[in-house]
């Protein structure tokens, strides 16, 4: 499974710039729909397009390895 670290890096970005930033704030400066971007944020397993990928990257400043990690499933730990 694929997780994204949208929470975290805006964390990052919160410090690093000394302000609060909202999920709206990230979803309009990305031209991302507010609700798709809360479900890349907070839904397990959630499958988006490469283009958004790419604009988070964008806003981030950081590769898709900063944004993107691969969590290994349950499943996939049975032998």
């Amino acid at each position: 499974m694929l997780r994204f670290r949208v929470k975290e890096l805006m964390a990052e970005k919160e410090f690093q710039e000394n302000r609060r930033i909202t999920l709206v704030e990230v979803a309009e400066s990305c031209g991302i729909n507010r609700m798709t971007l809360s479900k890349i944020a907070g839904q397990k397993g959630y499958s988006t397009v490469t283009d958004n990928i790419d604009k988070l990257c964008a806003y981030f400043g950081c590769e898709v390895g900063d944004l993107v990690v691969y969590v290994p499933s349950a499943e996939e730990h049975k032998d």
